[in-house]
């Protein structure tokens, strides 16, 4: 199995974060032909999804992780920025990894699908991810 970590620059407010040149240029470096891509991200309040950039698409789910997981003060968890605590319940949205076949060293995505990362917590704004690539 080949490894990377990576370091990704989030801004202080929910966001998604696009990896799939972070994604596309580790499997070039690792020379992958067919195989699993794994991508986590070892943090509580993070997510990694398939999802649609650009076309508004990153908006409307922004919007309604915000309709969903409100940031006031309803949540028990409570430290950090107002809200917080949402941050924190992420996880039952978006689980902390995915994996995506590999077919000829490029991943098997639909045309509109892209990785990002997830992230509406205002208090961290540098998030690690792990890139794990398994030949098949």
């Amino acid at each position: 199995m080949e490894h990377r970590e990576i370091s990704v620059e989030t801004p202080h407010n929910p966001a998604l974060v696009d990896l799939m040149e972070a994604c596309a240029a580790f499997l070039r470096e690792v020379a992958a032909a067919d195989g699993l891509l794994n991508v986590f991200v070892p943090h509580a309040t993070a997510g990694i999804v398939v999802v649609e950039l650009g076309a508004g698409s990153d908006v409307d789910l922004l919007d309604a992780l915000e309709r969903l997981l409100p940031r006031d003060d309803r949540w028990r968890h409570r430290h950090g920025s107002p809200g917080h605590g949402a941050d924190h319940v992420l996880p039952l949205l978006a689980a902390p990894s995915l994996t995506v076949p590999v077919v000829d060293g490029r991943m098997a995505l639909g045309t509109w699908q892209s990785i990002a990362l997830l992230d509406p917590n205002a208090d961290n704004p540098r998030r690690t991810v792990h890139l794990s690539f398994m030949a098949g």
